[in-house]
């Protein structure tokens, strides 16, 4: 359990020290492999869908009447990323967050587009996966690029292919609103997946034998809550400042939804503040639970010990080596001796249950 605790929770290296900034170089632990690119070509009344893995490919949809989502699977190909960087002019420092998984979210304002960064959250294998995610906006285009395959979006592209709902019919603005919903929304479901490990975790102490390993799962469960805080703390700053940015990319019908999203991330927040109080306090009642359980012990242990300390008198008395002792002579001597022995105890037992030690 402490070795599976260990391999959970290894963080990739930092950046490298004495790079100038701007210095492209992947930081994370997802192995090497080829970069995926999905585009999403659309306005109200098109749609067109392309997967490939040369950026190249994507650089012939510049359709002023169509919005393009470009959406870039791996970040350790860090020369086809520069390519499309160089292609939408992005700045050198952009380029070094989008491949630093250990870049905090945040969102940075630029002449003609917006950065964002987060942290993507959501189950796979019955693993709790934090993938880095990087956002573009511009005016009629959006980039994504995500550390690894799979992600949380396939309900927006489906809302895309399948034109349902207001997507297709607004700009770029709603389309990242639209990925950063998708995003929280799984925020809610990791919150709730949480919620469940605590709820059985405090059910479990208070049965009168928990698990010889609940420790290591109430530390494995507290690092799971930090790891999901660290994500979405500081979204909720950068849904505030992109909440209240003046920025004419982000137009006005867009801001009541991100207003909603930022309800969201509230409310996920909220959450993860109080199953975070709930988990440190569930070693409190662990520690509670088994100081209880012994306090039981040394009760009974002491009103034992209470009890045999003056009948182990009189046999002490009574056991010394002395000739002349009146009582060893006398003929009922040894069944008074019962007798006292037993009144006392019968007594004491009394005396202890009118105490309510017993």
């Amino acid at each position: 359990m402490v070795k599976k605790l260990t391999q959970s929770f290894l963080r990739p290296k930092m950046k490298s020290v004495n790079q100038p900034p701007g210095t492209v170089t992947y930081v994370g632990r997802k192995p090497s492999g080829e970069t995926k690119l999905e585009v999403i070509d659309y306005n109200k009344n098109n749609f067109e869908r392309l997967t490939s893995s040369t950026t190249e490919d994507a650089f012939k949809f510049e359709a002023e009447d169509r919005i393009t989502w470009f959406n870039i699977d791996g970040l350790s190909n860090t020369a086809e990323i520069e390519k499309l960087g160089k292609y939408y002019d992005l700045h050198p420092l952009i380029i070094e967050d989008i491949v630093n998984t250990t870049q905090r979210p945040k969102i940075d304002e630029y002449e003609d587009y917006l950065f964002i960064v987060a942290k993507m959250l959501y189950h796979q294998d019955g693993k709790l996966v934090n993938e880095h995610i990087s956002f573009v906006l511009g005016k009629d285009y959006v980039l994504t690029f995500q550390e690894a395959g799979g992600d949380v979006f396939d309900g927006v592209r489906g809302r895309l292919e399948k034109s349902y709902g207001r997507i297709r019919s607004n700009g770029s603005d709603y389309l990242v609103f639209a990925l950063l919903d998708a995003i929280v929304d799984h925020y809610f479901l990791v919150v709730d997946e949480l919620s469940e490990k605590v709820e059985a975790l405090e059910e479990q102490l208070f049965e009168s034998q928990p698990s010889d390993n609940i420790t290591y799962e109430i530390q494995d469960l507290k690092r799971a809550i930090l790891r999901v805080r660290r994500a979405v703390f500081p979204l909720k700053e950068v849904i505030s400042r992109f909440q209240n940015m003046e920025n004419e990319l982000i137009k006005n019908r867009t801001r009541n939804y991100i207003n909603d999203l930022h309800d969201h991330i509230l409310q996920v927040s909220e959450n993860i503040d109080l199953y975070r109080e709930m988990a440190w306090g569930l070693m409190d009642m662990y520690m509670t639970t088994i100081s209880n359980k012994m306090n039981e012990v040394m009760k009974v242990l002491t009103i034992m010990a209470s009890i045999f300390i003056p009948l182990t008198f009189i046999a002490g008395i009574y056991g010394m080596n002395f000739e002349y002792i009146p009582e060893l002579q006398w003929e009922y001597s040894y069944f008074v001796l019962w007798g006292v022995m037993i009144t006392i105890f019968i007594l004491m037992i009394i005396y202890f249950k009118r105490k309510k030690w017993l």
